[in-house]
């Protein structure tokens, strides 16, 4: 056969395995709302960047029918691109070939472009859309999954691990998000959990929708499992790449330096933080105030608001901001806060994100519920995790920190590189009030 027949057969058969699962399960798709993987994965990168691997793999199953059935890509599409000009790895799972089911052949596609991208120190994406572990290769999809959660581990804190979910994503494929650094979610669209309604149904006699259970709200809200939510996938996409503007490429780098900006807002700090230590004020107004062009990126910002966590930029530099939150219950840490809190710091930690720390709290949430729950435990988070950070750490009191809240917060004592106090802060055991109750009690 002449060289040019070759290349003609070849440019068919790469446009027929790159219609996924057809254009029939295409159309269906796109009536879910959803885009497809390859449209998902050329929306996140620079225009024409994307290289893709191993676009011809195969299943190699042959039990219960899987002999006869051709799944182009292995229903998961992996390679690399350009984001802002810089190299990064990406994968999408194609809902159009077996409802992107993992199998043998499809962990390793994923894991492979794992393994690149850890090599050569850049950004991960990994887009799920995947009904789940394909029943017909047995225990071999079951290893698919350990392969990968594995690289999750390794690859943690030395580049930067990105999620995004978009369509089901259930059983024992939900852990390889929660291994990942930030992990991203759209209203309608998302929908993760360990077991679906059926099995809830069957168990326990409890009927919900995949929405209640595991929607993309539950898990920005409630679970705090999510760290950005968006309307839509256009929205999320923007989301993601705001996020990599920040971020640096892997743990021995620095984030990108850009141009100083001052501060956008009109508004002065000594205006936005109120004299009266019981009148609460939005803390996010005092970062605006701080950061380059008033540009700050809230991490989580719908769970556990007690505390506010993002990025932003001083004279040019990324920082990561932690802050109490006096609008939301007084800005006291609890359970759900202290988690927020010490994941963060650690990403930071372990990218070399300068901390900046806003403390105004009265101290740990009291109660029966809070207790029982491992306040204990959760709270310690805090402490080991600003303990071990080396990066930058600088803390200023804006009103009070009182008593273990004040330690917990990047004090002194856990090795805060410079320690600021706004004028007429108090830092105390407890308040005035309640100190002169226990010390004059009779």
């Amino acid at each position: 056969m002449p060289i040019k027949n070759k290349i003609l057969e070849l440019q068919k058969r790469r446009e027929l395995v790159q219609l996924g699962g057809g254009e029939k399960a295409i159309e269906k798709q796109i009536a879910m709302g959803k885009l497809t993987a390859r449209d998902r994965i050329e929306s996140i990168l620079d225009k024409e960047s994307f290289h893709e691997y191993d676009l011809f793999v195969q299943h190699d199953a042959r039990d219960f029918g899987m002999d006869k059935k051709e799944l182009h890509g292995d229903g998961v599409i992996t390679g690399t691109g350009t984001v802002f000009g810089k190299p990064i790895s990406i994968f999408a799972q194609d809902f159009t070939v077996v409802g992107g089911s993992l199998g043998r052949m499809h962990a390793g596609k994923i894991t492979k472009i794992m393994d690149h991208a850890l090599k050569m120190k850049m950004p991960l994406i990994g887009i799920n859309d995947s009904g789940g572990a394909r029943i017909q290769e047995g225990v071999n999809s079951l290893a698919g999954y350990g392969e990968i959660f594995f690289r999750n581990t390794i690859a943690s804190g030395v580049i930067p691990q990105i999620s995004v979910i978009l369509g089901p994503c259930a059983g024992g494929a939900v852990y390889s998000p929660a291994l990942t650094d930030f992990v991203f979610v759209v209203n309608n669209i998302s929908k993760m959990f360990i077991t679906g309604p059926e099995v809830i149904k069957s168990v326990l006699g409890e009927e919900i929708s995949q929405e209640d259970l595991g929607g993309a709200k539950v898990h920005s809200h409630i679970t705090g499992n999510a760290h950005f939510y968006a309307e839509s996938e256009t929205e999320c996409f923007e989301q993601i790449k705001k996020l990599l503007s920040f971020i640096p490429w892997s743990n021995v780098e620095k984030a990108q330096k850009i141009a100083p900006k001052p501060p956008k807002t009109k508004a002065k700090i000594e205006n936005v933080v109120p004299e009266d230590p019981k009148q609460p004020y939005d803390v996010r107004d005092v970062v605006r105030c701080i950061v380059d062009d008033s540009d700050f990126f809230e991490v989580q910002e719908n769970w556990a608001g007690n505390a506010v966590i993002g990025f932003g930029r001083v004279n040019g530099e990324t920082v990561g901001f932690v802050c109490n939150q006096p609008l939301v219950l007084a800005g006291v840490l609890d359970v759900d806060s202290s988690d927020k809190i010490a994941r963060f710091i650690r990403f930071c930690d372990a990218f070399n994100i300068p901390l900046v720390t806003l403390v105004d709290l009265p101290g740990y949430l009291p109660g029966v519920d809070q207790e029982h729950a491992g306040v204990i435990r959760h709270g310690a988070k805090i402490l080991y995790a600003y303990s071990e950070a080396t990066v930058p750490k600088v803390s200023v009191v804006l009103r009070k920190a009182y008593g273990g809240g004040y330690i917990a917060m990047n004090s002194r004592h856990l090795r805060a590189d410079f320690y600021f106090a706004w004028p007429g802060a108090e830092i105390a055991v407890m308040g005035a009030e309640g100190a002169a109750k226990i010390i004059f009690r009779k």
